[in-house]
């Protein structure tokens, strides 16, 4: 199977049950961002979607806002967002995010500047891929969030 950085291979991908693969594969390419693919191979995962979800249910992790995780620039954010609403608005087939639900909720561990781009262009859904850490957590998730699977 041929890896692309779209929505539509992410679904063709699950759909083969190699969800796991196509986000390493997206991560050590466009998603340039190795170090969080090594991140997760450190333990067991379990991977879900893509699903999509309400947006409005995300916690971004990056940003120019004091209070994330990782602080960034905000006139590079906002430009990267301003790029990334552009080539969506054209027909990009978006990939879809990446976000861990845990204890906390639901973190947007990859796709920050894209989960801008969809709010910029007023989508309320869009599709995650959802990684999660335990089996207690993944039914837990099930349980309370089968109406996305």
């Amino acid at each position: 199977m041929k890896f692309f950085a779209t929505l539509s291979s992410a679904l063709e991908y699950s759909k083969h049950g190699m969800i796991e693969e196509w986000v390493h594969l997206f991560l050590n390419d466009e998603g340039n961002n190795i170090p969080f693919s090594d991140g997760l191979k450190l333990e067991k995962r379990y991977f879900i979607g893509p699903i999509e979800i309400p947006l409005s249910i995300l916690s971004r992790c990056c940003g120019p806002e004091e209070n994330m995780k990782y602080v960034i620039e905000k006139d590079g954010f906002y430009a990267r967002v301003n790029r990334i609403y552009e080539r969506y608005k054209r027909g990009w087939d978006m990939p879809p995010l990446i976000v861990n639900y845990n204890d906390s909720g639901f973190e947007l561990n990859d796709g920050n500047h894209r989960y801008e781009a969809l709010i910029k262009s007023d989508k309320a859904r869009y599709y995650v891929i959802m990684w999660i850490t335990g089996k207690e957590i993944l039914d837990e998730f099930v349980q309370k969030y089968s109406q996305f699977i």
